[in-house]
């Protein structure tokens, strides 16, 4: 997969002497903006400073439905009896065959997404490194320098860091390491819940974990339609989900291999877990990308 998203031995091509295009980040957005524009008959340069695909590919949309797949069928042969089947009694998930398939399903995707298909098949000069901008026409990336009619910043998001106190100091996980596991945590903790923290929290009560997610609203999903995000929380609850609302997160310890969140809720409260995940926060990708020389407006949150 790495050979197709970030190739070891790719040489960045010479750069063209002016570019209609410049797009930084090949994410979905950046991808998707790179493809159209060539085909429109632009000069297209793409850059990308980590992997090809960005958070969709690699960290994302495909490792994530992967496993709410598998966690989904388990889910489904668990309350088979109603449907007539007869399922031995003891069934066990194999996690670590859950991840070794999501794995396969990534890096058979990830050719659509590779620096070879938008060289060759795109017509894109494809980048690979840090961009900075040296001026609003300009930008620098592995010692070139890119000169642009029009660029396009689609660099994406990534994990915040929550100030918990102890929750560095106690390690967590997050969207980009949590589909490294190769063994599933007996107890896990999820803190936020967003899109992200709940569709994972499902995922991995399904597949046996004991879950408790924490959200410091009233209610899960709270950027969704109420009524809709009732019916979400109610279904995590059917399946086992300890969903907490209206929490808030005073502190994280590590005793031993066990993690302990003191949190309250209707008073003091704490739950010891094996693993967190943290599915609360983003920050914007913005940092190095020297967006001042540019002359674009940007802050904490991303570009203005």
């Amino acid at each position: 997969m790495i050979g197709n998203v970030h190739p070891t031995d790719w040489t960045n091509p010479t750069p063209a002497d002016r570019y209609h295009l410049v797009v930084v980040g090949a994410g979905t957005a950046g991808l998707i903006a790179a493809s159209f524009a060539a085909g429109a008959g632009a000069r297209v340069a793409l850059v990308e400073r980590h992997l090809m695909g960005g958070d969709c590919l690699n960290v994302g949309c495909v490792p994530s439905k992967s496993i709410i797949r598998s966690s989904r069928v388990f889910a489904e042969l668990r309350d088979a009896a109603a449907l007539g089947w007869r399922v031995p009694p003891g069934a066990v998930v194999d996690f670590e065959a859950v991840m070794a398939r999501m794995r396969r399903i990534r890096a058979r995707i990830s050719p659509n997404d590779s620096a070879v298909r938008y060289r060759d098949e795109k017509g894109v000069d494809v980048f690979l490194g840090l961009a900075r901008f040296a001026s609003e026409t300009t930008l620098d990336v592995g010692g070139a320098t890119l000169r642009f009619g029009k660029a396009l910043i689609a660099t994406g998001a990534r994990p915040a860091q929550l100030p918990i106190a102890g929750l560095a100091e106690a390690g967590y996980l997050t969207n980009e390491t949590v589909f490294n596991l190769t063994a599933r945590p007996r107890r896990l903790a999820v803190i936020g819940g967003g899109p992200i923290g709940s569709e994972l929290a499902q995922a991995f009560c399904r597949l046996g974990s004991e879950v408790t997610l924490l959200e410091m609203s009233d209610h899960i999903l709270v950027r969704e339609d109420p009524d809709a995000a009732a019916i979400v929380q109610a279904a995590m609850t059917r399946d086992g989900v300890r969903v907490v609302v209206k929490c808030g997160i005073e502190r994280v310890e590590r005793q031993g291999a066990e993690k302990v969140i003191h949190f309250t809720c209707d008073g003091v409260q704490r739950v010891t877990v094996d693993e967190i995940l943290v599915g609360a926060g983003r920050a914007p990708n913005t940092d190095g990308l020297g967006l001042d020389a540019a002359g674009v407006n940007h802050d904490r949150t991303g570009v203005r």
